[in-house]
């Protein structure tokens, strides 16, 4: 059975990177090894599991790379962070300084607000609906 195991997130910097989907959005450092051409292969991943998408923090190479940082999706939400916890992750990732563009919104999906990372990229933080 096939499975995605990464996404590449183009980056401005690494440790900064580092510090935001760790401290602010609690995601794990997996993986953060030098490679020979003074690139790093940085893997983050939400939540205490080993399985799921993680996440490449690429740091961008050249001009075309850097214009795309913080809007690799053309300004539409690109990434989905799903929360057991709505309430308290979103109050958690406030405190830290996560920039929330919406209140939270009750959809018959579930609870659900969009956010943007440190460059600009947008995310939902959802709680999906029991069903």
């Amino acid at each position: 059975m096939s499975r995605i195991a990464l996404v590449t997130l183009v980056v401005d910097d690494y440790d900064e990177a580092i510090r935001f989907y760790t401290e602010a959005l609690g995601f794990r450092l997996v993986e953060d090894e030098p490679r020979p051409d003074g690139a790093r292969w940085v893997v983050v991943r939400p939540g205490d599991r080993q399985d799921g998408v993680g996440l490449l923090l690429a740091r961008a190479r050249g001009d075309a790379q850097r214009a795309r940082i913080g809007d690799q999706t053309g300004g539409r939400v690109g990434f989905f962070l799903h929360t057991e916890d709505f309430a308290g992750d979103h109050a958690r990732m406030l405190a830290a300084g996560v920039t929330f563009l919406e209140e939270p919104r009750h959809e018959a999906y579930g609870s659900v607000a969009v956010f943007q990372d440190l460059y600009g990229n947008r995310w939902d933080l959802l709680q999906p609906a029991t069903t």
